[in-house]
């Protein structure tokens, strides 16, 4: 969505449903949220070329050295950056555009803040994976097209993920899935030339890497964003909407959480350990405001104990939010953290601990100790109230005397009109916040509500009389927590499966070419045993028998016997295979495992950022017997160089042909170089 408003539809899957899109993907939905996102993609470009020309703005000015071209340079910065700022303001009411992401039932209740998905541009993995499939496998690379497209349809779907459970699990198993390929495609001492690009959901300036941890980290982040969409969708009338909400901030304070603690260095703001350890406090907060609504949803009883109860809830609200509100205070946050966030952070701080401060007075004011009433219990619980009580005061005594409770009471409404007060001054300093109606609104009648209960009481006197309401301890009945993502309960198959199994098929280790073995039993006698799980192993090979003799060695990994792929069978189903031929020739193909801690001997890897190939490859063979010979080695290489000229097996995303060595005399004793040369990742900020 990044390089077009509509994205391009995705080839046609497996029908599910009624659809023929994958399952938690629809591009063609054009809800507001999807508006959203196609604008917040038209503002990634417009700030991307904003960046750019400040960037030659200022590589001008160093170089410059005639005075009126400097003076004329830096009006066109305070232009550039004059756009910008602009730019990023409206990024910024993106951010804030909460009303989008409700729930589209009508409620009378402050917005909750949900995180916009980040962009990405266009990644093409076939020219990358075709070519490595071919160098490092060893295999026919066209054979894996529809893998690559799977993966790449996958990858499409995921920028525009449904707005549910199975929109999560639709990124979760791309995150899974990128596990398997950088496994299996990304070596840890090489770049592969392909590059990643991502824009920062806050100030929507791009970070481009070659590294696939910076696609897994986004992609983390997209699912910790989904979350928070979901939850603020949930219906917070129902009780069951507002559990969900709750489970949805906690599972989306898990993912980044987890996001935090897994990839410590990260190259763009969102994704930065301080602004990720706030967006964690944020979904907190937002989660255990869901749990108060949800006390709150049965109706609040004029009664004791359970004013009680609800006041306590509400300083619990109050302090997360003004602990929430401090921490994107602080540097380096404070500098990318949207104005209109903080702000609603601080309105929200003061509007709990108002309504804190209301129920209070509410319960001493309206509540009068009858004879026969629990004493004890109220007692202890007005007590549990506050960590001290006001001086001369106890909890018995002020229970018991009428004009005490009145007299505390109207020092919680002074204390509640205070910060509501407080509330509505900061809604009103920020221009995002005044445009939200449904906020204002409830600021304004819990504001009113608290000032006409105070009218009903106050007296001349009051203001030289009455002290100042000690705080609410808070506390409440259902404690938040961070809920880390459950990737074991999505089920995900390696695309790339056919290669082989991970844990001997990966971009980490090396083995020689495929080896074509042709032998015969000897009087039903194989001349050796296996072992191992899939793929099997050669052991116990006489060096005297038929396979020995055709090349085959001890070690040896069994890839193919007479064509049919071997790699996913068992000792048993190999030994049964091999032994059905009887007294026929048998020809089997077999891969030995090199040592990766070696010197190589031939250099490759040498890529382009924006070239269609990323890298070529020449592989040598050396004959240890004849290295004095230099005209001698030099055929050698020429023989072994095998550049393939047949147009129907090299697809535009294939740029070599490596070929198979067949032995079928005595095994000659070659070194082999490693098909990759050992680059440092420098450009890794992970």
């Amino acid at each position: 969505m990044t390089d077009t408003l509509l994205p391009a539809a995705p080839q046609p899957l497996e029908k599910e449903g009624d659809g023929y899109f994958r399952k938690g993907c629809n591009p063609l939905a054009q809800t507001g949220r999807s508006k959203l996102q196609n604008q917040r993609a038209a503002l990634n470009q417009q700030i991307l070329k904003a960046v750019r020309m400040r960037t030659g703005a200022e590589n001008l000015l160093k170089a410059a050295t005639n005075q009126k071209v400097r003076e004329q340079v830096r009006l066109e910065l305070s232009f550039l950056n004059s756009d910008l700022q602009m730019l990023k303001e409206e990024l910024e009411g993106l951010n804030i555009s909460v009303g989008v992401y409700q729930s589209t039932e009508e409620a009378f209740t402050i917005p909750l803040i949900p995180l916009g998905l980040k962009e990405t541009k266009d990644v093409d993995f076939s020219v990358v994976l075709k070519d490595f499939i071919l160098e490092h496998y060893s295999e026919d690379s066209d054979l894996y097209e529809d893998e690559i497209a799977d993966l790449m349809d996958l990858r499409q779907a995921c920028r525009t993920p449904s707005r549910d459970e199975a929109g999560v699990e639709l990124l979760m198993s791309y995150f899974i899935q990128l596990g398997f390929v950088e496994s299996r495609f990304f070596p840890p001492t090489r770049q592969m030339g392909m590059l990643f690009t991502w824009y920062d959901s806050l100030t929507g300036v791009p970070v481009s890497q070659q590294n696939l941890l910076l696609e897994k980290a986004s992609i983390l982040f997209n699912m910790g964003a989904l979350y928070t969409q979901i939850g603020t969708r949930c219906n917070r009338q129902t009780p069951a909407g507002l559990e969900n909400a709750v489970d949805a901030f906690q599972r989306a304070a898990g993912v980044l959480n987890y996001l935090k603690e897994t990839f410590t260095h990260t190259p763009s703001y969102d994704m930065s350990p301080a602004m990720l350890g706030v967006l964690v406090r944020m979904m907190l907060a937002q989660a255990q405001e869901s749990t108060f609504e949800k006390a709150c949803l049965p109706g609040i009883q004029n009664e004791f104990f359970m004013l009680v109860k609800v006041a306590q809830e509400a300083a619990k609200v109050g302090e997360v939010y003004r602990q929430l509100h401090a921490a994107m205070n602080q540097a380096p946050v404070k500098e990318n953290i949207p104005y209109s966030w903080a702000s609603l952070a601080c309105v929200k701080a003061h509007h709990y601990e108002a309504l804190a401060h209301y129920f209070t007075a509410t319960l001493l004011i309206d509540h009068q100790l009858k004879p026969g009433a629990d004493e004890d219990h109220q007692e202890k619980c007005l007590s549990q109230l506050y960590d001290h009580m006001p001086e001369g005061l106890t909890p018995l005594a002020t229970l018991k005397n009428g004009h005490q409770r009145q007299h505390l009471g109207k020092s919680h409404l002074c204390k509640a009109i205070t910060h509501h007060e407080e509330s509505v001054r900061e809604a009103s300093l920020c221009k995002k916040l005044r445009n939200i109606e449904v906020l204002q609104k409830v600021l304004s009648a819990a504001h009113q509500r608290s000032r006409l209960k105070y009218a009903q009481l106050r007296e001349d006197c009051d203001l030289l009389n009455l002290t100042e309401a000690p705080d609410i301890i808070s506390k409440t009945e259902q404690e938040v927590e961070i809920i880390p993502p459950q990737f074991s309960k999505v089920t995900v198959t390696d695309f790339f499966q056919k290669l082989g199994p991970l844990s001997v098929f990966s971009a980490n280790k090396r083995w020689t070419p495929p080896r074509s073995i042709h032998f015969t039993a000897e009087e039903g006698d194989l001349g050796f045993t296996l072992r191992g799980n899939a793929p099997v192993q050669v052991h116990f090979l006489d060096p005297y028998c038929s396979a020995a003799g055709a090349g085959a060695k001890e070690g040896d990994y069994i890839v193919s016997i007479k064509g049919m792929d071997c790699k996913w069978q068992t000792v048993s189903e190999v030994m049964k295979l091999l032994k059905s031929f009887g007294k026929d020739d048998i020809e089997m193909k077999v891969v030995s495992l090199l040592d990766s801690t070696s010197s190589m001997l031939s250099k490759c890897a040498t890529y382009s950022v924006g070239m269609q190939k990323t890298y070529s490859m020449i592989c040598l063979a050396i004959d240890d017997d004849d290295k004095t010979d230099k005209s001698k080695k030099i055929s050698k290489k020429l023989s072994f160089l095998s550049w393939s000229t047949n147009k129907n097996r090299q697809k535009s995303a294939s740029t070599l042909c490596l070929p198979s060595v067949g032995v079928t005399g005595p095994p000659v004793k070659k070194k082999l170089p490693s098909p990759f040369s050992l680059l440092n990742s420098d450009s890794s900020l992970y």
